[in-house]
């Protein structure tokens, strides 16, 4: 049986390894991002996020890689994002809320730090996030519609969309030129101190995420109904943001 990492550092040398044996010198960088990189990974529920830097397209090694992803998956680390350098700075207009965050929380397990100097277009970065905020809109909407009113399911709605909406916040706060707390309940006071929101909501909710809450049923639906208005409204306020 695969054993589960019990800390994301403890893979890393052999990892590394593996990563190296298959793609010789075109490895470039070895990132760990995500909730390894912030310090809130927990083992056997949380996936190991690596970015793999290579100095040549994707394509071009496609058939080495089967075998050390297959690998590594059945030890909690999530199929790896693979890309070349030029790519990751062509695509920093496209996908800045994305690099953002793994900019903010990365740590180079191997190799040259490709994220470390990356700047962001705030009209890029606005952009992007009035698009994400009404789809996330859309989306709660739809997925409640989906859990058939079901706590059980609505829980899992608010768990599943938590830690996309706090790398939202991230890209909110850097926006608004507001240094990023670490932390996610930090970050959330952050964010209310720069808009009129109700943190509470959102304290809620990342309860529900770590699974340490005790609402009832009715309660959940309360909170999935708050957590959606508090969305929504957000979504208003960065549509109408100037910059």
């Amino acid at each position: 049986m695969s054993k589960i990492p019990r800390n994301p550092q403890d893979i890393f040398p052999e990892i590394t390894e593996d990563f190296k044996h298959v793609f010789g010198e075109d490895l470039v960088s070895v990132i760990l991002y995500g909730s390894g990189a912030r310090g809130d990974y927990v083992p056997g529920k949380s996936d190991i996020n690596l970015l793999i830097i290579l100095s040549r397209p994707f394509v071009d090694v496609l058939d080495r890689t089967v075998d050390a992803v297959g690998k590594w998956k059945k030890r909690n680390v999530a199929v790896p994002l693979f890309m070349t350098k030029p790519f990751v700075l062509s695509s920093v207009d496209a996908y800045p809320v994305e690099f953002l965050n793994m900019k903010l929380n990365h740590i180079v397990v191997y190799g040259e730090s490709v994220l470390d100097d990356l700047e962001f277009n705030p009209t890029h970065l606005r952009l992007q996030l009035e698009r994400e905020f009404k789809g996330k809109v859309l989306h709660l909407q739809t997925g409640f519609l989906e859990t058939q009113g079901k706590p059980k399911k609505i829980r899992e709605l608010i768990k599943i969309s938590f830690n996309a909406m706090i790398a939202l916040f991230n890209a909110i706060l850097y926006l608004k030129n507001i240094d990023i707390p670490r932390d996610k309940r930090r970050i959330i006071k952050a964010l209310a101190d720069a808009y009129p929101i109700n943190p509470s909501v959102f304290l809620k909710c990342a309860e529900v995420k770590e699974g340490t809450d005790h609402y009832s049923s009715a309660e959940i639906d309360a909170v999935f109904r708050n957590y959606l208005q508090e969305i929504s409204e957000l979504s208003g306020f960065i549509d109408h943001e100037e910059i």
